[in-house]
This record gives structure tokens, sequence and C-alpha cells, in this order.
């Protein structure tokens, strides 16, 4: 596997060897050691896969209480994958990245916790499906403006389809101090 570093500390981009043949392909989509030595130590403890149409938006999601590292992936269709730094005093406070996932690069990303993140659906359906390293505790959940112009995201130009509670969520400037995650330095 190839590792692609992005300028956001603890955020990383897995490129998967893929074996492929006339009979279609094989990828080892995670090894906990191989993992492990890339930086991704939590154990994952939950599995996730949601499907979703062409123009949806989901986020910007985080969790506070219960932080959630993720490991994510495309199966079928593909997305712009988004994930930005909110940790207090983090060098990269309020930076964002975007990547490509789908099916035909196999690309993973990991956010670890302390990132919120969301994605938009750019093929007709989407299969995304993600690891967690902690459990999804509604309590816990917050939610970042998807399209705040401090954060800038450079979201393509479509129409979206976005949830009542997402068309909500605050801007980063308007989050309250102790409703964000805290630096810890690169894991």
């Amino acid at each position: 596997m190839n590792i692609i570093n992005t300028p956001l500390p603890g955020l990383i981009v897995i490129e998967p060897q893929v074996f492929g043949d006339s009979r279609g392909f094989f990828t080892e989509t995670y090894h906990c050691e191989r993992y492990s030595e890339v930086g991704i130590k939590q154990p994952f403890v939950q599995d996730n896969h949601s499907r979703s149409s062409k123009g949806v938006l989901r986020g910007l999601h985080y969790q506070l209480e219960h932080p959630q590292g993720k490991l994510v992936r495309v199966t079928r269709g593909e997305v712009l994958d988004v994930a930005v730094d909110i940790r207090q005093g983090s060098p990269t406070f309020g930076r964002s990245y975007s990547h490509i996932l789908n099916e035909q690069n196999h690309h993973q990303m990991y956010v670890p916790p302390g990132f919120a993140h969301g994605f938009c659906v750019l093929s007709d359906v989407v299969d995304f499906v993600y690891k967690c390293t902690d459990y999804y505790h509604p309590e816990s959940e917050k939610g970042l403006a998807w399209d705040d112009p401090d954060i800038g995201i450079d979201w393509p130009a479509m129409d979206f389809t976005i949830s009542d509670k997402d068309r909500v969520n605050p801007l980063l400037k308007d989050v309250a101090d102790k409703d964000l995650p805290i630096y810890q330095g690169e894991a």
C-alpha cells in the first residue's frame, strides 16, 4: 500500500494494492498490523455502510465526547470526501482537505478523531463504507456548516440534497470552545 500524507496532521490517504485480472480484482481493505505501522493505532469497534444518490451532501459531522476516527472508502460510485481539522491548538485548525474516493481508485482516507467529516455524491449512487474507532453516540453528535466561507471547501457546482439537521449547523467561528476537541499533537 502507498500512503499519501496530507497537509493536516494525522489525516492520510491510503492507496491499497489492487490485484486484478479478467475475473475481477482483490484488495486488502484493512490489516491491523500494517495500518498500525502508518499511524492508525486505535482499534475499530463499528463498521457502517451508507447508500446515497447523486447530489446528496452529508456533513460536516463530528462527535465530541466519543470522538470517532474513521477509515472511509467507496465500494460503488464516487464521492468528494472532506475532512476539516477542528482541534483547538492545531497548527492547521480550520483547514480542510478533500479527496475523490471511488470504486476505481480504491482509495481510503483515515480521518482521525478531532476532525469534522463529510462528503458529497458525484455518481448516480454511492455505497460508502467506513470503520469507526468509537461507537456512534447520538448525544455527542455535533456539526459544522458545510458551506462555511472561512473553511472554504471547494464543493462541486451542483444542486445538493441536504438533511434539515445539516442545513442548520453553525459556522466554525460560532462554535463555543467547549464544543471543540483539543489538539493532542500528532498521533
